[in-house]
């Protein structure tokens, strides 16, 4: 009984990680968006964590977890007492790439050493780090599972097309179009191509765009519209 409630706590203390993710999502979707990773695929990525835990050592269920704590740490007063707190965002970016990092260096080749590579990409193109972002991308890419793959190559298509490497980028969230995975479905991909082209061919975004505003997915028919009204305007 003793064992069994211990196990129910941390499905607990992950189930709670979880939610603020999803937390964290909603106040930095534009932050988010800006780096090829729709809110919707974010959601997407912790509930695939969760739907995985049962699959995972308890050791790197605790380290991923662990490094998420950090990941969603707040900048400044706590909005909670069970949120963790940096006197600044520096402070923050320095501990989420240390927990990251660590994690990535002792579970090589795990799906959690990916994910910790996916978020060391999102952190550096954030900090304006795109070398780096495009080469921890890059690794997920390369070597994680289709849905964690189809993650990393929407970012770094963003990161590649501020490199001013546009046509690889298309490329990427191309191959994701043809072959959607579990985490990003080919509205998603397709609402993140017409993001990246709607400054070089506005036209082309437009086409990409209108028929996903009808769609019956709530949230990939208000990003469409949304974007499309933009591009409207300009």
């Amino acid at each position: 009984m003793d064992k069994l409630t211990r196990k129910e706590m941390k499905s607990d203390k992950f189930a709670l990680e979880v939610q603020h993710s999803v937390e964290y999502v909603a106040g930095h979707r534009l932050q988010l968006i800006r780096w090829g990773l729709p809110a919707v695929a974010v959601v997407l990525l912790v509930a695939g964590v969760y739907f995985y835990r049962s699959h995972m050592t308890d050791v790197r269920q605790e380290a991923l977890r662990a490094a998420m704590v950090v990941q969603n740490a707040a900048v400044g007063s706590s909005p909670n007492s069970q949120t963790l707190t940096f006197p600044n965002t520096d402070a923050r970016n320095q501990a989420v790439i240390k927990s990251w990092t660590e994690l990535a260096n002792k579970y090589p080749g795990t799906e959690e050493a990916y994910m910790a590579h996916f978020f060391l990409g999102t952190t550096a193109a954030d900090m304006g780090n795109l070398p780096e972002a495009e080469k921890q991308f890059r690794i997920v890419v390369d070597s994680a599972s289709a849905p964690y793959a189809s993650m990393a190559k929407l970012s770094l298509a963003t990161v590649l097309a501020g490199e001013n490497k546009l046509a690889e980028g298309e490329k990427l969230i191309q191959s994701v179009i043809d072959q959607p995975t579990v985490m990003v479905s080919k509205e998603e991909a397709s609402l993140a191509l017409a993001e990246l082209v709607s400054a070089s061919d506005p036209d082309r975004a437009r086409k990409l765009l209108e028929p996903l505003r009808t769609s019956t997915r709530s949230a990939v028919s208000k990003a469409a519209i949304g974007a499309y009204g933009n591009l409207i305007q300009k």
